[in-house]
């Protein structure tokens, strides 16, 4: 006997059993079904995005989605998770974390997104435990198991669960199921926290992070689509730009207008990174990095009953 779809799925879709992405979609929901409520760690990303509507459709109120609030959340991505939540119908609560006033995030070593994360998770699931929520969700997937990430150690001592990698779901096939479900950020670029802009060794403030997000919301105002702005040493700026996108700079006025908005806004140099967006590149600079196996990692990380 076949399972009846949950309440929400499309049922054209659900009906098709070669639909692998339906298929996906209906075990990821019934992998959270069987949790009391719960707290989605919600970044308006694609990834926190396709676990907010999986958590929706599984629990209905009995999920919400929360947004940490800290100095390194640019306001675009604010808008984006108020977007996607108002899409999906789930509620949105937004909470102040304190990672800012932590002198060892503000030092900015390799494990800062590990402070930064404990932040958040110490946020959250204060705020769940004192509203009913007994589980926080995060949008970890499986691609993530296989790069640098100390985020994960406070995410596994927090014993926040994470879904998609449960599932062994990465990047590609989250897009896909944002697709399926009709996210508004299905095709959004990736867009971690303004923090993981400063290279490490350099000194996390309110004032580079600020400088850094208007860099960026300058270049998306030009029509560069998915950008990063890195800083450096010396207040160096480098500018990674997509690869379809490198050949506007062949334009010297271009470059020009580049070159003077960010000098305005602070930085001393200015420099375009022919390598184009490459996410993760600042863990470059980590001396003897080897990759993170993603079967140790999966291991230390809570999992779905």
């Amino acid at each position: 006997m076949n399972p009846q779809p949950l309440p929400g799925l499309n049922q054209e879709a659900y009906a098709d059993s070669g639909n692998l992405i339906s298929g996906l979609a209906e075990q990821l929901v019934r992998s959270i079904a069987g949790l009391e409520p719960c707290a989605v760690a919600f970044s308006g990303g694609v990834d926190s995005s396709v676990v907010a509507k999986a958590a929706w459709l599984a629990l209905g109120d009995r999920s919400v989605a929360v947004t940490g609030i800290g100095a390194a959340v640019s306001e675009i991505d604010l808008q984006w998770a108020r977007e996607v939540t108002n899409v999906i119908g789930i509620r949105h609560v937004q909470i102040p974390t304190a990672e800012i006033d932590d002198p060892d995030y503000l030092r900015n070593d390799t494990k800062r997104c590990y402070f930064c994360k404990s932040h958040l998770y110490k946020s959250a699931t204060q705020w769940g435990n004192e509203h009913g929520f007994r589980h926080v969700l995060s949008g970890t997937n499986w691609d993530d198991l296989s790069d640098y990430r100390p985020g994960l150690v406070a995410a596994a001592e927090h014993a926040v669960i994470a879904p998609l990698a449960d599932l062994k779901i990465g990047k590609a096939k989250v897009r896909q199921l944002a697709e399926y479900w009709q996210l508004p950020v299905a095709h959004r670029p990736a867009s971690p926290c303004l923090a993981s802009r400063i290279a490490y060794g350099q000194s996390v403030s309110k004032e580079r992070l600020k400088r850094i997000e208007s860099a960026e919301a300058w270049l998306h105002q030009q029509g560069f689509h998915d950008v990063r702005v890195r800083l450096h040493a010396d207040e160096l700026a480098r500018v990674e730009l997509a690869d379809s996108e490198l050949i506007r700079l062949l334009d010297s006025s271009c470059r020009d207008a580049i070159n003077h908005a960010l000098r305005e806004m602070g930085f001393r140099y200015v420099t375009i990174d022919l390598g184009g967006r490459q996410s993760g590149s600042m863990n470059r600079s980590i001396p003897n990095q080897t990759s993170a196996n993603p079967t140790s990692l999966r291991q230390s990380l809570p999992v779905l009953q």
